[in-house]
């Protein structure tokens, strides 16, 4: 149900279909050092998950990484865990006026999460600001959409459209962002940010978790946009 990948760190992974490909998609799990736990991209709040997660803790926030996919199930958490907090990616409120946000995201982390989780706001897209996270005890960096990581497990379609988007075996955005970059100068400083951070694994929004070796893929993923 729940995959440990580190002390007070999990991830859970769900079937997506994004324009007729198979894609999945991750949810993040982090126990705070307060007690509380930080869900990012949350996935359908099925009985089964309902019940792993309250064994692990009480859920406080709930974070999309952006307007795009990450926020498809957050009125099941709030209407299931009394108190919760949800969190909002740039555009989201205005996408999602039937719920009512407790906060928006942006590069600035929360004292409530800060010891524990850092951010940055991936700007300089046409259409989605991103929010990349750091887990700072694990050194884990959480992406979103702007990090695809599709290997050898994904169907064969999938693999085929990998390739064609240029993220079969490497982590990064699909052509199709790459494209609607409007601002490259805003991209690269906001990628130079995550890459400031100390991390190793690297779990990215839909594909497989790079376990060790996340900071050399993330450079060689993003080389020609950091060096264009």
């Amino acid at each position: 149900m729940l995959d440990r990948r580190a002390d007070r760190l999990w991830t859970y992974e769900e079937p997506l279909r994004f324009l007729g490909f198979e894609i999945g998609r991750i949810m993040t799990v982090i126990r705070l050092s307060s007690g509380g736990l930080f869900v990012q991209s949350p996935a359908k709040l099925t009985p089964d998950l309902e019940s792993h997660l309250s064994d692990l803790g009480e859920v406080r926030f709930v974070a999309p990484a952006s307007k795009l996919h990450g926020h498809l199930y957050m009125e099941e958490y709030r209407e299931t865990f009394p108190g919760v907090a949800l969190l909002a990616a740039p555009g989201l409120p205005a996408r999602r006026p039937d719920l009512t946000f407790d906060a928006l995201l942006g590069d600035t982390p929360d004292p409530r999460w800060s010891p524990d989780v850092d951010q940055v706001a991936v700007m300089g897209n046409r259409w989605l600001t991103e929010m990349a996270f750091f887990h700072r005890p694990s050194g884990t960096v959480i992406l979103g959409d702007v990090g695809y990581h599709v290997g050898s497990e994904s169907p064969l379609r999938t693999r085929l459209m990998a390739r064609t988007m240029g993220v079969y075996g490497r982590v990064g955005p699909t052509l199709d962002f790459r494209l609607t970059i409007r601002n490259e100068a805003t991209f690269r400083r906001s990628i130079r940010d995550v890459l400031a951070w100390e991390f190793d694994r690297v779990i990215p929004g839909h594909g497989e978790v790079i376990e060790s070796g996340g900071k050399r893929a993330v450079i060689e993923g993003f080389d020609r946009l950091l060096s264009s």
